[in-house]
């Protein structure tokens, strides 16, 4: 479906993207992901012809594509980090699909519109102004803005950012709706948590090039030294944890408060037996929890050889 053929872009002495070389095939769900400066922006404004490559092509469904091809471009809907609001801030939620909807021609539109907004919970808020939404609602609006032309293509950049676990769960529900519906969409996120509940395949950038990609749970995988479990216990005393420093899969065992964090190696899940540790010192845990790995460790580990 997309696909970059020695796509470069240098601004001044700094090349940001060099010889990238992507390939994202029709209905997958694909995580670029990279740490700041890494490129994936200049690579995205390129993808939506918003800038243009000094040298190499791009190509959607095989065509190769330029900047001023609007057909491409209706193909793509975007949900940007930062949402709408400066310049449309005068406008209500309905008047601004209203006029995505004019420009990209779409439909039965005061249908669609009502449809997209009832189901983000949106529709008793279409005749407030933009300015008067919270950052969970703009991020609701922006995919609604995202969606209502029907692209064949979405890009998604921090899909939940601002959203409550209610949001978050009407957000994966319309991912996951739309991805049914056979839409090739890239999600950039910061959270391994968000890539490994959607994603086929990831892409890793770093320095403007492609460091690794593939699917997902072999690139994560590859990137976690290990995994960390969070116990909270009524007491941690010395016994039990003299008895988990002493597991063969454990390497770390410190007390932060009431938790007791547990370093484990990261080929399997090992809350079963920790806690039935836990049991045997008539200490049941109240909770065992794996603490989420962030991209930073991962890009860390990737890039410098640390482990964190």
């Amino acid at each position: 479906m997309i696909q970059t053929v020695d796509l470069c872009k240098r601004f001044g002495r700094q090349q940001v993207v060099q010889n990238l070389n992507l390939a994202i095939a029709k209905g997958e769900i694909y995580g670029f992901l990279g740490p700041n400066g890494a490129g994936k922006t200049t690579t995205v404004r390129m993808l939506l012809g918003l800038t243009v490559p000094d040298s190499g092509t791009i190509r959607i469904n095989g065509e190769v594509v330029s900047r001023n091809d609007s057909f491409y471009r209706n193909q793509i809907g975007v949900v940007p980090e930062k949402h709408p609001s400066g310049m449309w801030k005068w406008m209500s939620a309905y008047e601004y699909l209203q006029l995505f909807c004019r420009l990209y021609s779409v439909e039965q539109a005061e249908m669609k519109i009502e449809e997209i907004l009832t189901r983000l919970q949106l529709w008793p808020h279409r005749h407030k102004y933009i300015r008067q939404f919270s950052r969970g609602m703009l991020q609701k609006l922006s995919f609604a803005r995202a969606t209502i032309h029907n692209p064949q293509i979405l890009l998604l950049d921090e899909p939940i950012s601002g959203l409550d676990p209610y949001g978050i769960s009407q957000i994966r529900d319309l991912i996951a709706q739309e991805h049914a519906k056979g839409k090739t969409i890239i999600i950039s996120s910061h959270l391994l948590s968000e890539i490994e509940k959607f994603c086929t395949r990831v892409g890793i950038m770093y320095g403007g090039q492609l460091v690794q990609q593939g699917p997902t749970k072999e690139v994560i995988a590859s990137l976690i030294v290990n995994r960390v479990y969070h116990i909270d216990v009524e007491t941690a005393d010395e016994a039990l944890l003299e008895s988990l420093r002493a597991q063969s899969f454990v390497s770390e065992v410190k007390v932060e408060g009431r938790l007791i964090v547990v370093t484990v190696d990261k080929n399997d899940d090992y809350r079963k037996q920790l806690s039935k540790i836990c049991f045997d010192h008539n200490l049941p845990p109240l909770l065992i929890q794996e603490q989420a790995h962030s991209l930073e460790e991962a890009f860390l580990s990737l890039t410098q050889g640390e482990q964190k």
